[in-house]
C-alpha cells in the first residue's frame, strides 16, 4: 500500500520509540515491496534528521525552528507556508528555497529569518510530507521531438514531460487533459506524467469531468473496498437493538430535495411528538454509520481520504460505499435503521427544557420531497399536483413540525440571529418539474483556496427553512454536549466583521439617508446586523446595501477550538 511521509510521521508521539512491525501493521504494508518502501523512508528520514533509531526502533526528533504547515503559493513563484495553529504566522519561502515542493503540498519548513511587526519569518523546505498534487489538468504543447504538458494553474510553476502511454501525443496538443504525475521533480530532473485522459478543447470539455480531474475525485472505490462492504451484516444483530432506545413506534419522517432524485442522501429524519406534560419532544436522528464501520478500518481509511461525499449535477461521489451510504445507512421507508438521535423537549414557545443523546432504533414511516411536504403545508387548490394524498396521515405532524419550527427561529431571533434578503431566481418556465416557488440563489464567500466563506440566508421555501433550523437546533446542542464533557469536537467558527468595515457601511448609508448606529460603541453585535436588516428593508436600495452588508462579514472556518458563530448570534 503506497503511504505518504505524513502518514508515517502521524504513528511518532510523544517521543515514543515506534517498532517497524507497527508502523507495517498501521500503514498496511503487506507486501515485500511496500515492506520495503517503508524502510527505505525510514532510512531517509533518520539521515535527514527527523527520525532517530534506537535499537532498531524510531522515535521523532523535535527539531527546534522547524514547523509543518501547508504551502500556499503565488503565480510569481514564492509561497506561504501555513501553519495548523491558529493564529500562528505564515513563513515566507523564496522560489530558490522550495526544494521541489508544489502549491497545496504539505510541508516541513526550517526558519531560516525571525520576522518582525512588519514582515512574515522566513524559511527553507526541509522535507515534502505529503503531495497534494497525484495529478493535474494541463495543456499538451511539442518541445522539439519531446511533448510536455503546461498545468492549467499558474501557481504550479513546471511543465511534465509526457510519457508514451498509448495515446497519439500529436493529436493531443493545445487540448485540455488530464495528466497523472508519475514522478515529481528529483534534483535537476523534470516532472514526469502520462495522460490518464483527454477532455477536449474549451468548447467540448464537460464541466464535471474537469471538477472532478482537478481535484482527483476518485469515481470509483479501491478494489478492497467493495468486498469489505459488502460482508456488512444486512441485518441488525438484536443484541444491538436491545442496547438502544426504540424509536421505532413514533412516527417518523423523511424529506428529500425531490421525489425522483435517487442520489439525494436520507441519512437523517425526524420524529415530533407531544409529552405527557403537554410538550414538544422532537426528534433529529442521523444514520449511526460507527456500528458498521470500524475505526481504521478500509472503509473507515478511505472515507477519511474523501473527507465528504460530493455532489455534482446529478453526480455523486459518495465517501462511503453505496452498500453503505444508499442501503444500510439510509433511512428507508419500512426499514430498521440505526440512528445517533438528538431528543429535545421544547416549551411551546421553543425554549429547549432538556435534552439527551442516545444511540437509537428507527424505521421511516414517511419519505416525502421538499415540494410534496411545501404542498401539504400551503394546502393550495393544486396540492393535489404534488401526489401528496398517500402522506394525508401526516398532514397534522407537518404542520406541527412547522409550528415548532417558528418557535426555534423566533428563539434565534430574540438572540440577535440575522438573515440576509438576498434576491430570488425564478426557474426556466420550461421547467417541467419545477417547483412553483423561486429557488433562493444566495451570494457565497470563497477563499483563495476555494473554501466556503461565510453565508447568511433564509431558503424561500417553507419546508427548506424547517428543516435546517431542526439541524441548527441539533447541532448547537451537541456542540454544547461535547464542551461539557471536554470531549475534543470540531466547531464551525464565524468571526466578528471588524468595526472599522461596518463604520464604512454605516457612514455609505448615512449619505442615502438611513441611520445606522451600533449598539455598544466600536462593538459589532449580531443584534445591529438584525437592526441594519430591517432598516435596509424599508429602503429602496435594500439590494445593494445588502450585498454590502454581506461583505462585511469574515469567512467561517472550521476548528478544533469553540468560539463564536456571529451569524447564529451563537
Amino acid at each position: 500500500m503506497e503511504f505518504s511521509i505524513a502518514a508515517l510521521l502521524a504513528n511518532f508521539t510523544d517521543d515514543k520509540l515506534v517498532a517497524p512491525k507497527a508502523l507495517e501493521k498501521k500503514l498496511d504494508c503487506n507486501d515485500d515491496d511496500s515492506i520495503r518502501s517503508l524502510q527505505i523512508a525510514l532510512d531517509a528520514l533518520e539521515k535527514i534528521g527527523v527520525l532517530a533509531k534506537e535499537r532498531g526502533r524510531y522515535r521523532r526528533i523535535q527539531e527546534e525552528g522547524v514547523i509543518e504547515g501547508k504551502l500556499r503559493c503565488s503565480s510569481k513563484g514564492f509561497c506561504f507556508a501555513i501553519q495548523d495553529i491558529e493564529g500562528a504566522d505564515d513563513i515566507y519561502i523564496r522560489e530558490s528555497q522550495l526544494n521541489n515542493a508544489w502549491n497545496g503540498d504539505r510541508v516541513l519548513v526550517r526558519v531560516t529569518k525571525e520576522g518582525s511587526r512588519r514582515r512574515s519569518p522566513e524559511g527553507e523546505v526541509k522535507l515534502i510530507l505529503e503531495r497534494s498534487n497525484p495529478s493535474v489538468l494541463a495543456r499538451v504543447k511539442q518541445a522539439d521531438s519531446s511533448y510536455r504538458a503546461v498545468p492549467l494553474d499558474d501557481r504550479l510553476l513546471f511543465e511534465l514531460a509526457l510519457q508514451e502511454n498509448g495515446i497519439d501525443l500529436e493529436q493531443a496538443i493545445d487540448q485540455l487533459v488530464h495528466v497523472q504525475v508519475t514522478r515529481y521533480p528529483l534534483g535537476q530532473h523534470p516532472p514526469q506524467g502520462r495522460i490518464a485522459r483527454i477532455l477536449g478543447g474549451d468548447s467540448d470539455a464537460a464541466d464535471v469531468d474537469i471538477v472532478c480531474c482537478k481535484h482527483d475525485l476518485p469515481h470509483e472505490f479501491p478494489g478492497s473496498i467493495q468486498p469489505a462492504a459488502k460482508a456488512l451484516p444486512a441485518k441488525i444483530n438484536k443484541t444491538e437493538i436491545k442496547k438502544r432506545v426504540d424509536l421505532r413506534d413514533l412516527t417518523t419522517l423523511t424529506i428529500k430535495a425531490s421525489a425522483q432524485d435517487a442520489s439525494d442522501s436520507l441519512d437523517d429524519a425526524i420524529t415530533l411528538e407531544r409529552t405527557e406534560e403537554d410538550h414538544w419532544r422532537l426528534g433529529i436522528h442521523i444514520a449511526d454509520v460507527s456500528y458498521y464501520v470500524e475505526p481504521d478500518s478500509p472503509i473507515d481509511r478511505e472515507a477519511q481520504k474523501r473527507g465528504v461525499s460530493v455532489y455534482l449535477g446529478d453526480l455523486v461521489i459518495p465517501m462511503l460505499p453505496a452498500q453503505l451510504s444508499g442501503n444500510l445507512c439510509a433511512f428507508l421507508v419500512g426499514k430498521d435503521r440505526l440512528a445517533l438521535s438528538v431528543l429535545v423537549t421544547l416549551n411551546d414557545d421553543g425554549e429547549v427544557l432538556e435534552y439527551a443523546i442516545h444511540p437509537t432504533v428507527v424505521q421511516v414511516d414517511y419519505q416525502l420531497s421538499y415540494d410534496q411536504a411545501q404542498a401539504i403545508l400551503e394546502r393550495t387548490e393544486d396540492a393535489a399536483d404534488a401526489d401528496i394524498e398517500d402522506f394525508a396521515p401526516i398532514f397534522e405532524l407537518l404542520d406541527d413540525l412547522a409550528t415548532v419550527s417558528h418557535a426555534l427561529k423566533e428563539q434565534r431571533r430574540k438572540r440577535g440571529a440575522f438573515e440576509l434578503n438576498l434576491p430570488e431566481k425564478p426557474l426556466s418556465s420550461d421547467d417541467t418539474d419545477a417547483p412553483s416557488k423561486s429557488l433562493f440563489t444566495p451570494k457565497f464567500h470563497y477563499d483563495d483556496e476555494g473554501a466556503l466563506g461565510a453565508m447568511v440566508v433564509t431558503p424561500s421555501a417553507q419546508t427548506h427553512a424547517m428543516v435546517a433550523e431542526f439541524m441548527l437546533l441539533a447541532n448547537q446542542l451537541v456542540a454544547a454536549h461535547l464542551q461539557a464533557l471536554g470531549v475534543p469536537g470540531i466547531y464551525r467558527v464565524h468571526p466578528t466583521p471588524d468595526p472599522e468595515d461596518v463604520q464604512e457601511l454605516m457612514k455609505l448609508a448615512g449619505s442615502m439617508g438611513i441611520d445606522l448606529h451600533l449598539g455598544q460603541e466600536n462593538e459589532v453585535q449580531p443584534q445591529d446586523y438584525q437592526s441594519f436588516t430591517q432598516k435596509f428593508a424599508e429602503s429602496d436600495a435594500e439590494r445593494v446595501l445588502t450585498y454590502l452588508l454581506l461583505e462585511t462579514l469574515k469567512p467561517a472556518f472550521y476548528s478544533t477550538t469553540p468560539k463564536s458563530h456571529f451569524g447564529l448570534a451563537l
